[in-house]
């Protein structure tokens, strides 16, 4: 049977709100927001930083709930800014047929506060 990777998850368009060099590496991600996303611990991620062109693997940190925080650690945080408009994608491997029809969690947050609309 063929597989292949498709989108899983995505956080389209969520604000950076800290950057913390001095970590071992992450993205720490308000859990409201993972749960939307269907991301969960440890699931790696790929950051689309919209204002810098910026793309970047990371893993996913669970975040303190209703926060808004989206901040990246350790070697990605020099990667954005605060404020830094960023994607947060995960993808999964499916079988080829089952792929066709697989619906991934798109979830659109407030990009001012990060918090669901």
């Amino acid at each position: 049977m063929m597989q292949i990777q498709v989108m899983k998850s995505k956080l389209h368009c969520v604000t950076v709100t800290q950057a913390e060099l001095d970590y071992i590496g992450s993205i720490t991600i308000d859990e409201d927001l993972m749960d939307a996303a269907n991301f969960i611990e440890n699931e790696q991620v790929h950051i689309l930083n919209k204002n810098n062109g910026q793309r970047f693997i990371t893993y996913v940190i669970k975040g303190e709930r209703g926060s808004g925080v989206i901040c990246l650690n350790g070697p990605a945080a020099k990667l954005v800014s605060l404020g830094d408009v960023v994607i947060v994608i995960s993808y999964a491997t499916l079988e080829f047929e089952t792929a066709k029809t697989f619906k991934p969690w798109v979830v659109f947050p407030d990009t001012k506060t990060n918090h669901l609309k």
